[in-house]
């Protein structure tokens, strides 16, 4: 396969552009003739202070079609160059994309790499070009065997490691794809700890549940079908975000709650970027909802409490950059669900032998 050549250019990240601008300035600029005044302390939006506000971005595969891997690296290339405007921290690609939706796909001797690789280094240049993480989902080759993988690529345009298919199905595996290790990796960002999963594994809950125990944050979900309320199952059953990217049907964002935050659709079919708040904490509400109405009287609006009564879990969001969540589960002595059932589990051990 010839390596696709994606063009860089000299121009400075959106992102560093923003920073030097604002700590430079520190005012409201002025616009040709147009005058803005600048906001008061109280009128500046909570979301500009959010403490770990994060831009996810996914992209959906659904009707994109080529004739060979170099223009369908090409046309998913078009498309995050779409999501650049959103200035996003983290594009996720779906489920061996370059592969999908040809007339014919290459043996696995001719599509599989070693990161940076003929697939993953176009990624890899917009990642650095753009200043974000590109998770791109490609096969993959370690000392001959092939995997279904899930590259992760820095904001340098580094690889950080690959997640490899735990499940992969009766087809792929007769084709020479070998099973990923039972223990999925996390991966450290400077956003957040993350995870990968790919297709096939949603129908195993292990992975997702490792995941968990190992301090995934948000985890994201490569794969050729949408999924459907399966994913929302996980993200409030595991309190970690979900996201999807699809080469059919909707690619999505869901909340811890279990809630779409985002999803393409009918409207905007292939990309859609939004923004999360990292800083949240699930406890279960009871006994904690006894000191509720203290974490309000204390912090107002910078806290948001959101209760699934039904569940009985509770959601604590710092709304204020100089609030950490976990600050306040100290103070209130609140022991997270996480934390709370991996101790249950300890003691269900003991008591076991």
């Amino acid at each position: 396969m010839k390596i696709f050549s994606y063009m860089k250019n000299n121009n400075k990240s959106r992102r560093d552009f923003i920073k030097k601008t604002a700590l430079g300035t520190g005012a409201v600029a002025t616009l040709g003739a147009t005058s803005k005044v600048q906001p008061s302390e109280k009128e500046v939006s909570k979301s500009e202070k959010l403490p770990r506000k994060v831009w996810i971005a996914t992209v959906s595969q659904q009707n994109v079609k080529a004739k060979n891997p170099e223009e369908m690296i090409s046309k998913i290339l078009k498309i995050m160059e779409e999501i650049v405007p959103m200035n996003p921290d983290i594009i996720c690609l779906p489920e061996v994309f370059p592969y999908a939706y040809l007339p014919k796909r290459p043996p696995l001797s001719e599509s599989a790499e070693k990161p940076i690789g003929p697939v993953t280094d176009p990624f890899a240049q917009f990642a650095k070009k753009h200043n974000c993480y590109v998770i791109c989902a490609t096969y993959t080759e370690d000392e001959g065997k092939y995997y279904n993988s899930a590259v992760l690529i820095d904001r340098k345009g580094e690889p950080v490691g690959e997640y490899r298919k735990m499940f992969p199905t009766a087809p792929e595996m007769e084709r020479g794809i070998k099973p990923g290790p039972i223990e999925p990796p996390v991966f450290d960002t400077d956003f957040g700890r993350i995870g990968m999963q790919i297709c096939y594994d949603n129908e195993w809950i292990a992975g997702w549940d490792k995941l968990q125990k190992a301090g995934a944050e948000i985890v994201f979900w490569a794969s050729a079908f949408s999924g459907g309320e399966k994913l929302n199952s996980f993200a409030r059953l595991f309190n970690y975000y979900v996201v999807s990217s699809t080469r059919k049907g909707p690619a999505r964002v869901i909340d811890i709650t279990g809630d779409d935050i985002a999803t393409t659709g009918i409207w905007q079919q292939n990309w859609v970027c939004a923004s999360i708040n990292m800083e949240k904490a699930v406890v279960s509400s009871w006994p904690h909802f006894t000191h509720f109405n203290d974490i309000i009287k204390k912090y107002g609006q910078d806290v948001r409490i959101t209760n699934l009564h039904n569940e009985e879990v509770s959601i604590i969001e710092s709304l204020s950059a100089e609030i950490k969540v976990s600050e306040i589960l100290e103070e209130f002595k609140f022991k997270g669900k996480k934390e709370e059932l991996q101790e249950v589990e300890k003691v269900q051990e003991r008591n076991r032998k």
